[in-house]
């Protein structure tokens, strides 16, 4: 099909509420590592990555030749029947996940690895009742958008029942209007308010992202997830760590995002970048909390083989190329350069993140903190036009997300810093010309 056919026919016969990014739609047409090229034959280094996803480079054949081989081997068994994929991969997670957290329940998103903890604190605890965060995201069925805390992301269906939210550490706009350190991050006692005031003081869980994805990266103080952690268990709950976008290294040095904070959690979530971008979901947890879960389960795609192979495929290569390590060094590389951008252009309110999950909001003024949404969408724009991809994110449509291969250089930040240093400066005379 020419892209135009693509473009009308996705129109035509998809869902309308799927969105997409720029005026003109980029149509895919074929990926490998950081770099993607759509139909037209345009490449783009890519620091978005499918969304937080493509963890080791895009085709990677060291993953990609083992899933070949798995399709020719089994391609589906379905939960009812064992097979060595997803035992081997079961097994490897339980030797590189935190304490004593060695059972899981291998699914297909990140939405259902979220509505399979939830089930599982509920039952676990006897209790119902969960406390999520302001400006989350969990995911898209009806469960996950009422833990979602973004209007624009909860308007399908009414929320369910039994959730609460608690301010979120968002230090750049400090909802209490307080700055770190002083503020004694009194954002996390937030969470012991919303349980005595809005729920019966005995809740199932606590869910949240270590670092809120959708929400525009927001980083936590290092302080906040233990205190956090030591109210959500003096009212009886469980800690489950949303690891969609955070795992799998992406944060630098650890597996999972919230070892940086040093807790624990009772259960862990994960999915995207699990498997390099085939579609795979995990709820992790220890086995005493797992026995709970009682009565018949299924899941006829849940554990496939060929999804498994990907995601041991995807670990193993991380673990032997010490990607996390990579993440870390090029992280901090990234954000360095990413403060030389804040330096030079005014319109870059924030830099956050942590290892190669950095985001910059764009605000219209520094003072105000004016969220910059066209601003934003102006400068993806520019820098789509320049060869680089990046994503978008936060309440108010205004940061810039980017989460490229772990496997990246320091020479394709350099590049992608090039590319954004010219967009932000078009970006700014585009916007100073439209004020005028």
């Amino acid at each position: 099909m020419t892209r135009e056919e693509i473009i009308r026919k996705h129109k035509q016969y998809l869902f309308p509420s799927i969105s997409t990014y720029y005026a003109d739609p980029l149509v895919t047409d074929h990926a490998s590592m950081q770099y993607l090229w759509d139909v037209e034959g345009n490449k783009y280094l890519d620091f978005f990555g499918g969304i937080v996803t493509i963890s080791a480079g895009h085709t990677n054949q060291r993953i990609t030749s083992k899933v070949k081989a798995q399709i020719d081997k089994l391609q589906h068994a379905s939960t009812l029947f064992p097979n060595e994929a997803v035992v081997a991969l079961a097994e490897k997670l339980a030797h590189i996940t935190p304490g004593e957290i060695s059972q899981s329940f291998i699914s297909n998103s990140g939405t259902e690895a979220n509505e399979t903890a939830v089930q599982l604190a509920r039952v676990y605890t006897g209790r119902y009742e969960v406390v999520a965060l302001r400006h989350g995201y969990s995911g898209r069925s009806q469960l996950a958008q009422a833990l979602t805390g973004q209007n624009t992301w909860r308007r399908s269906l009414p929320g369910a029942s039994g959730i609460v939210h608690a301010i979120n550490p968002y230090c750049y706009r400090c909802p209490l209007g307080m700055t770190y350190p002083s503020c004694g991050v009194a954002c996390a006692n937030d969470v012991e308010a919303v349980i005595q005031t809005t729920t019966s003081g005995q809740i199932a869980a606590f869910i949240a992202e270590p670092i809120q994805g959708l929400g525009g990266f927001i980083t936590p103080p290092k302080e906040y997830f233990k205190i956090v952690f030591k109210i959500v268990k003096d009212y009886g709950g469980l800690f489950i760590a949303d690891e969609v976008q955070t795992g799998w290294g992406r944060t630098g040095k650890k597996w999972f995002g919230i070892e940086q904070w040093e807790v624990t959690p009772d259960i862990i979530t994960a999915a995207k970048g699990m498997a390099n971008g085939m579609p795979i979901g995990a709820t992790m947890t220890r086995p005493e909390i797992a026995a709970s879960f009682q009565g018949l389960q299924i899941s006829t795609f849940g554990g496939n083989p060929v999804t498994s192979v990907a995601a041991k495929a995807t670990i193993d290569l991380i673990e032997e190329d010490r990607l996390m390590d990579n993440a870390a060094v090029v992280g901090s590389y990234f954000r360095q350069r990413l403060e030389e951008l804040q330096h030079k252009h005014p319109l870059i309110g924030d830099v956050r993140g942590m290892g190669l999950l950095q985001a910059i909001e764009l605000v219209r003024d520094g003072k105000s903190k004016e969220p910059a949404p066209q601003e934003t969408a102006q400068f993806m724009e520019e820098c789509r036009k320049l060869g680089l991809l990046i994503g978008k994110g936060g309440l108010y449509g205004n940061v810039i997300r980017m989460s490229p291969p772990l496997n990246i250089a320091k020479a394709d930040v350099d590049q992608a810093f090039e590319i954004m240093d010219k967009a932000m400066a078009r970006t700014s005379t585009h916007a100073t010309a439209m004020a005028r």
